[in-house]
């Protein structure tokens, strides 16, 4: 997990350009697993930039050695609050999703802030639009 949280970190503190600290281990997945001495890489990157926090989605890859094809075995999804010298929150650039996979991101990380805070007291339900638009019907 420690290295999860470093790559994610680095992400998001290259996104913003300042000093960050893990609010939230979000969801982790262990879809496949990774034999010991395997070569393995983990990309980062933000996928959404709300006030002072950001969403990071980390993708876990193991490496062939023979064929150098890389496969997707895990994920997961941490959240960074950009700080200052005094740990108060700062503002944090917002991003322009461009690939399918980013927009796909981009749209679900509202909806699993909102979860989120809902379930941690700081919503109500009712406020909970993009949730409340997944149950909806026109």
């Amino acid at each position: 997990m420690q290295w999860l949280d470093i790559t994610a970190a680095i992400s998001a503190q290259r996104h913003c350009g300042r000093v960050v600290v893990t609010a939230a281990i979000n969801h982790v997945s262990f879809d496949k697993p990774i034999k010991q001495n395997s070569i393995v890489t983990l990309e980062a990157k933000v996928s959404r930039a709300f006030s002072s926090s950001m969403e990071v989605f980390v993708d876990v890859f193991v490496e062939n050695p023979s064929t150098g094809e890389k496969t997707k075995c895990n994920e997961a999804i941490l959240t960074f609050v950009a700080i200052d010298q005094n740990g108060s929150p700062l503002p944090v650039p917002q991003i322009t999703p461009e690939s399918d996979l980013e927009k796909k991101r981009f749209d679900g990380a509202l909806r699993r802030r909102q979860l989120s805070l809902i379930l941690g007291g700081r919503m109500q339900p009712k406020d909970a639009t993009e949730l409340k638009a997944l149950f909806m019907k026109d």
